[in-house]
């Protein structure tokens, strides 16, 4: 497997995940006119999506891997509860500042310790 993703197989397997994604997205694009957004399949497939979105960041935050793995679990909590409550304070404005101040948080922890 190493030897597989060296060299030229490397740049074989970047173009050919490229190529996945862009085709995917290339039909996504075109069949986005005739999608209805109010359909019960399409609001279903977003239920869907939010959920698997907020599985992953559980596991992240409750299970994470690497370098997070060392932060502890009560101060990765903290942080987000922190980012939630700056998203709580104006939902429609709140997003990127409650990005910011996890990310913050999350690199003054690491500045410190």
């Amino acid at each position: 497997m190493a030897n597989a993703l060296s060299g030229w197989g490397l740049w074989i397997a970047l173009v050919g995940a490229c190529l996945g994604t862009y085709f995917c997205r290339a039909i996504g694009v075109l069949l986005s006119n005739s999608i209805n957004q109010d359909s019960e399949l399409f609001r279903w497939i977003a239920a869907v999506t939010y959920a698997m979105v907020a599985a992953l960041t559980v596991r992240l935050i409750v299970m994470p891997l690497g370098l997070m793995a060392t932060v502890p679990l009560w101060i990765r909590i903290l942080i987000c509860a922190l980012s939630i409550g700056v998203m709580v304070s104006k939902p429609s404005k709140r997003l990127v500042p409650a990005l910011l101040t996890g990310t913050l948080l999350m690199v003054g922890y690491g500045v410190i310790r």
